[in-house]
Parts: structure tokens; C-alpha cells; sequence
């Protein structure tokens, strides 16, 4: 099989989403399965991602949902052309469960790995459903993460902007679990649907300061003052606090992907978002004016394709693999840590290393 069209074996799971799928990488992907089997149930009496039991769901979990992504899309592990797996940055437990499975496959089936950095999966899965041409402005905004990327090709990543303390997805989270709604972001949108988003006032982060950075720790600070003056709090309460924080936070990611915008200058008028938390209703239609008022394009992947799942690795492995390849995958070791961009400082330190 030329190396341009390939069938390629995908695997996530740097969090609490256990995913397989296969794709047809041919000029375009084409996905012939995915399949995602999420861990609601596994972590809901602990309100949130607990990675021990995460790492042991992913464990269990893997061999079945591989073998369902192979039977739904048709496929015989025979006529795989290249495994991609997820290696960092992500859950280090998760991350080596996935990773030690594809390193057997490799191994058992002489079929080649390629380790997949699960920020790329993310930047580039908007080719799952649309082309959208080079370079463009990335919004990712996931559990984990939070940056603005220029995507300048299949390789080649400039981050503008990070968090410099708490996630996007991760302020979504806590702020659902201190309210009692539920799991995280959609639960948050939910709540807000019926609250008042000028109830409560809201700090916006970072006002006055130049640059692209996000920081969302003083509004998971704030959600937390006001539910106490609150409490206890009501079904109302809820929606307006919910409306009210997910106002902020929007706001918050839509000035800071203009400046972003700004500085990116004219190399490019294309705005993608992905990572879960652009599934966002508020968001996407934030992004989507300040898009038409620019005069950009902005494109958003299928929620499918925004939150975690193995397609986008296996198209990120395919790149990855086409453009040389790692020279040692089964030697590559899984990463809790690892930027996107290396050629710009990482958030902290520690054994771990810097953040992405």
C-alpha cells in the first residue's frame, strides 16, 4: 500500500475516555470507525477524574474497544498500515495503558507505531470533516489545555498563548462539581440556559495586560465566594450563577483569541477551534461574531471531533509518520508532560517537566 493512502489503527486515552478508531489516510482522511467509551459512571461518587481508577478503566477497557473499532469499520489487524497512540501529554497512567497496547500490537503484528502528541491530535482534527488550509489561528480549549496556536503546517506548531494557571475545561469542571450540577462543561451550559448572567458579578482575567495568556483560577475563586454568600443555594441560584461564570469565561477566551487575531497579523484569516470545551453553544457563537466582524473564517470540528477521541490521533500519527516518523517508537517512553510547541518555555518544572 503507498505510503500516501494508509489504514491506520488509532488509540486515545491521556484521560477518561478509552477511544480506538480507524481512518483511511489517503489525500484526505477518511474515518471508517470510532469509538469512544467514556468513565462517568467510574468517577461520579469522587465528582471528578480520579487517575488511579482511570488508568485501571482504561486497562480494562482497551482490548474490547479496539476490537469493536476494527469490526465496525471492516478492517482486518492484518491490513493495518501504521498504530498511532497517544504518548503525553495527558494522564501519565492513562497515556501508558494506551501506549503499551499499540507497542504489543506493533510488536505482534510488524506493524509500524508512530506515539502522537495528543495536543496535535487536537490542532489537527479539523481535517476529519473540512480542509482548511495553512497556517491557521488554533483555540484550544480542553480539560487540560488551554492556548492559542498558529498551526503553520502538519508539524510545525508557534504557540501565542497559554494559561498561566487553570484550564478552560478545568474552571468548567470545578465550577460544575461546586454547584452540585453534575459532569463539567455541558452541565454547566445546561444550568445557564435559564440563568441570569448579570446576577452575579464576575471578574474578567487579565484585563489591561498585552498578550495572548489565559487565567481562569480568580473565576473558579469567585464562583466559589459567591455560592457561599448564596447558599444554600437554589435551582435559580444555579442558573444564574452558572449563566454568569460561563459569560466570563467566554469573554474571556474571545478577547484573548482577538488579540491573538491581532498579532498573528496577515498571515493567515482562518480561526479553528477545538478541545471540548468549543462545543460550548456561547462560545461558538462568540467565536463566530468576532470572526464575521474580522472578516475571518472560522471552523469548528463536529463535537465528536472536539472532544477526545482516536480518529484525530490516527490522522496526527499519519502526518507525523509521513513526515519521517519517530526513529524509536517502541524505546518512546509516555509523557504527563509535553509542549506543542518546543521552542517556547513551558508553564512549571518538576520531574513531570514543563507544561504543554
Amino acid at each position: 500500500m503507498k505510503a500516501q493512502e494508509m489504514l491506520v489503527l488509532g488509540i486515545e486515552s491521556s484521560c477518561d475516555d478509552t477511544a480506538a478508531a480507524v481512518l483511511r489516510a489517503g489525500e484526505r482522511p477518511e474515518v471508517l470507525s470510532s469509538v469512544v467509551a467514556g468513565q462517568d459512571e467510574d468517577h461520579a461518587p469522587f465528582g471528578g477524574v480520579v487517575p488511579e481508577i482511570a488508568a485501571r478503566a482504561h486497562a480494562d477497557r482497551l482490548d474490547a474497544v479496539i476490537d469493536r473499532a476494527m469490526a465496525e469499520a471492516g478492517v482486518a489487524y492484518d491490513e493495518l498500515s501504521l498504530l498511532a497512540a497517544t504518548a503525553g501529554p495527558g494522564l501519565i497512567g492513562g497515556v501508558m495503558s494506551g501506549l503499551t497496547v499499540a507497542k504489543g500490537l506493533s510488536l505482534s503484528l510488524g506493524i509500524p507505531l508512530q506515539p502522537v502528541n495528543h495536543l496535535a491530535g487536537h490542532a489537527l482534527s479539523v481535517a476529519l470533516e473540512e480542509p482548511v488550509d495553512f497556517p491557521f489561528l488554533l483555540l484550544l480549549v480542553s480539560g487540560g489545555h488551554t492556548q492559542l496556536v498558529l498551526v503553520e503546517d502538519e508539524a510545525t506548531f508557534q504557540r501565542l498563548g497559554t494559561t498561566i494557571d487553570d484550564a478552560a475545561g478545568e474552571a468548567f469542571d470545578k465550577t460544575a462539581k461546586l454547584m452540585g450540577l453534575g459532569a463539567g462543561g455541558p452541565a454547566v451550559e445546561r444550568a445557564a440556559r435559564t440563568g441570569d448572567a448579570a446576577r452575579f458579578a464576575m471578574p474578567r482575567p487579565l484585563i489591561g495586560r498585552k498578550g495572548c495568556d489565559f487565567s481562569f483560577s480568580g473565576l473558579k475563586t469567585a464562583v466559589r465566594q459567591a455560592a457561599e454568600e448564596a447558599a444554600p443555594l437554589s435551582e435559580g441560584d444555579r442558573a444564574d450563577l452558572a449563566a454568569s461564570f460561563q459569560a466570563a469565561a467566554v469573554d474571556h477566551l474571545a478577547r484573548r483569541t482577538a488579540a491573538a487575531m491581532t498579532a498573528v497579523g496577515g498571515r493567515t484569516n482562518r480561526l479553528v477551534a477545538s478541545g471540548g470545551v468549543a462545543a460550548n453553544t456561547l462560545l461558538r457563537e462568540c467565536l463566530g461574531a468576532l470572526a464575521a466582524e474580522e472578516g475571518w473564517r472560522l471552523v469548528v470540528p463536529h463535537l465528536r471531533y472536539c472532544t477526545d477521541n482516536a480518529a484525530m490521533i490516527a490522522w496526527a500519527g499519519a502526518c507525523a509518520f509521513r513526515g519521517g516518523g519517530e526513529a524509536e517508537p517502541l524505546a518512546f517512553s509516555p509523557r504527563a508532560r509535553w509542549p506543542l510547541d518546543a521552542r517556547t518555555a513551558g508553564i512549571g518544572g518538576g520531574k513531570k517537566g514543563p507544561k504543554a
